[in-house]
């Protein structure tokens, strides 16, 4: 091998990395060996055939050679090949070279078993790993388990034969051309199995297809469908994980008696001379391979597209609710996931909550349009409708990824059998039972988070009593329209209890979440950001929308502008209302200037480098709910919040209600009002209270207040019974 010219491709392969849009994530590296490795390797696209010899070099600084196809050694590439560590499938010494640099510990190899990119990812049939090809089905290859075995058969034998006959050992060494004895010995044979997933995965005309077409006349079909497919990765962005296997001691796999019977003989074995104990390492190699197989499925990186995909294929009856879709997805991804043992794409492992309401991923959206798109379903009304025939069917191997790719994406996941198990059973729930599932583990985890937190962030003297901060769900008489009810800044969900209790007396069902952050203490806060907020919001209206068939949203101060904010994101809420809801952070006025001014004169002294002062004592009207800090921090990511807030107020289409008090201290009326004018609902109205205060769903005259609420949640209530 040329290292100069194996090096020279590996800044080309840098350069291509800066250039293309996709990312690469490596995990599993910490227990990777250095030398003497085979690296087996799933076989998917011709992407993975530049990046693996890249990136294990990087890991381990050795040399990584490659099998290639003999035909890609006719004409002037063969040289370069060959200088870069490709070695020909048909080379007559390719198992001595490969036996001979294992033992030396010169260079790691990369071996695809499945022998060909799998372009259908049908990869198991009755318990089985078979490979399905242009040419039939076949089981995957033992090659890189013979080789590993026979490297590892020649090491423990050069290691006898130095202590028992010498003659040999230096007749083995000469024939491997080893020159020293000592670091042969000192090290073993390793196989690791390594997964490659990509996602999405999404193939369509691209520029590299387009320019090809127009370049090469009669360009095949099978190149044009894998510049299609690994194009359209390269340039549209995809995410590509590759997950390093717990290593495989080969060593071990030769501890039977058979075996070393022919290590320890003492008569004269060359390379190719058949052993008494063939038979039995090419039993222990399918082993091996079935091992090694197993674990490089069992990496598969699942996501999103995994689930809805599989959950598409799983589902007993071909008309699905789009609704309970979505609902079905989120409790398979949200509800003891990690109990699948399935390594999951970073995108999972975070909350899940929008699939439940406004789909801000695109998660969703983007998968159900490529199903769309190849036929697997039809949108009628609000379901879908499947043609299951699209997974089951055959269909031409080379256009799978191009025609099939809902199925392909299924089949990938299919090896994962705690992952099948899971996905069956949510997807024969019954729709209560879902809906049930998803509240039960919603209100759950919000004990639970509030919990952790508050165990977490406890400071004595400055912690409120536990219930304080409690999230709290008041049960009703009728489950047509549920209320959710969001606290403000530096509150608690007890800011909201009398106006809870008032709409529980009306026989409406009432939750209030609790903001990450509140009830516990401004620490905690001070970590928190926008989409902890939105996140903690979205729970409580999904809570509410799996209770009630309809849901209005409210909060106060900046738990209005939180609803408000849900409103614009989620068409379905049936009424929002704000009590005391600030337009943008200058709305507020003396309470928390101070704190604000400060922060800002910091800023500027210090040229937009971290405040120095993290929190400014306040002077809360509820001191017994209220933190008595405010986290600069915090108040950072509420401006960033209000500010996105505005622009979104226009898209506000459902019956609205604005009640501000004319006296408040804290959030000027003519912010409030502004904000009331930037409704873009028909239904709106906005009610002036005479209060000289800021919290006014609390003590004297919040009943007013109170009210004027449910004469709103019930005007929406009727509005809904006249639309039915």
């Amino acid at each position: 091998m040329n290292l100069f010219a194996y090096l020279a491709t590996g800044q080309a392969i840098r350069m291509l990395s800066g250039l293309s849009a996709a990312k690469v994530n490596l995990h599993g590296t910490e227990h990777m060996p250095q030398r003497s490795v085979i690296f087996v390797v799933n076989h998917f696209t011709r992407i993975e055939t530049l990046l693996m010899p890249y990136h294990i070099y990087k890991l381990t600084r050795v040399p990584v050679w490659s099998l290639a196809d003999s035909t890609l050694f006719e004409g002037p590439l063969g040289g370069f090949l060959d200088a870069i560590g490709v070695l020909s499938t048909k080379d007559p010494h390719r198992d001595l070279l490969m036996v001979k640099s294992l033992l030396t510990g010169e260079a790691n190899w990369i071996i695809y078993p499945e022998g060909e990119m799998v372009k259908d990812k049908r990869i198991v049939e009755r318990a089985r790993h078979v490979i399905s090809s242009v040419g039939g089905k076949r089981p995957p290859h033992t090659g890189a388990a013979v080789l590993a075995l026979r490297t590892e058969f020649y090491r423990q034998r050069l290691r006898r034969m130095a202590e028992t006959n010498p003659g040999e050992a230096q007749r083995l060494l000469d024939l491997f051309q080893i020159e020293a004895l000592e670091p042969v010995l000192a090290r073993n044979t390793w196989i690791v199995p390594v997964n490659i997933t990509y996602y999405p995965l999404r193939a369509h005309e691209n520029a590299l297809s387009s320019l090809a077409a127009h370049m090469v006349k009669g360009i095949s079909p099978m190149v044009l469908e894998e510049i299609m497919t690994e194009g359209t990765m390269l340039l549209s962005g995809v995410d590509i994980d590759i997950h390093f296997g717990a290593p495989i001691a080969v060593k071990e796999c030769l501890e039977c008696s058979p075996v070393e019977q022919d290590i320890f003989a003492r008569r004269q074995i060359d390379f190719d001379d058949p052993i008494p104990s063939r038979v039995r390492i090419r039993r222990v190699a399918v082993d091996i391979m079935q091992q090694y197989m197993a674990a490089i499925y069992s990496m598969t990186t699942v996501n999103h597209d995994h689930l809805f995909a599989s959950m598409l294929r799983l589902f007993p009856l071909n008309r699905i609710n789009e609704a309970n879709l979505r609902r079905r997805v989120f409790l398979v991804a949200s509800e003891n996931i990690e109990q699948t043992e399935a390594c999951l794409h970073r995108s999972l492992r975070t909350s899940q909550v929008s699939l439940l309401t406004d789909d801000r991923f695109n998660k969703y959206r983007d998968f159900i349009a490529l199903a769309m798109e190849k036929g697997i379903v039809k949108r009628k009304g609000d379901s879908l409708i499947r043609d299951a025939t699209r997974f089951s069917s055959a269909f031409d191997f080379n256009r799978a990824r191009i025609d099939h790719p809902v199925a392909v994406i299924a089949n990938e996941v299919i090896p994962l059998v705690r992952l099948q198990r899971k996905i069956r059973a949510v997807a024969w729930l019954t729709p209560f039972q879902l809906r049930r599932r998803i509240v039960d583990y919603l209100i759950n985890k919000g004990i639970a988070d509030y919990t952790a937190d508050y165990d977490a962030f406890f400071a004595g003297g400055e912690s409120k009593p536990k219930e304080v901060g409690a999230p709290r769900l008041i049960k009703g008489m009728f489950r047509d329209l549920g209320v959710v009810l969001f606290h403000g800044f530096l509150a608690a969900p007890a800011e909201m209890q009398e106006l809870a209790e008032y709409l529980g007396r009306k026989g409406v069902w009432v939750y209030v979440p609790r903001l990450k952050g509140h009830g516990t203490s401004p620490a905690d806060l001070a970590t928190r950001t926008c989409r902890d907020w939105i996140e903690s919001v979205d729970e409580g209206y999904a809570i509410m929308s799996n209770i009630c068939r309809r849901v209005v949203v409210g909060g106060f101060s900046f738990g209005g502008g939180l609803a408000l904010d849900l409103a614009a994101r989620v068409p379905e809420v049936a009424g929002v209302f704000a009590v005391s809801p600030p337009m943008q952070l200058q709305d507020i006025s003396s309470k928390f200037a101070p704190a604000i001014d400060l922060w800002n004169r910091l800023m500027e002294l210090t040229h937009h480098e971290p405040a120095k002062k993290e929190f400014a004592d306040i002077f809360p009207e509820h001191p017994h709910i209220n933190y008595s800090r405010l986290p600069i921090a915090g108040v950072k990511e509420l401006e960033r919040f209000m500010t996105d807030l505005e622009p979104k107020l226009a898209a506000i289409k459902t019956p609205a209600l604005v009640v501000q008090a004319k006296g408040d201290p804290v959030v000027n009326p003519h912010g409030s009002r502004r904000l009331f004018d930037h409704l873009g609902a028909r239904k709106k109205e906005y009610l002036l209270v005479d209060f000289k205060r800021h919290g006014i769903l609390m003590g004297e005259g919040a009943a007013q207040v109170h009210a004027a609420i449910g004469g709103f949640v019930e005007k929406v209530r009727r509005g809904i019974s006249k639309g039915r």
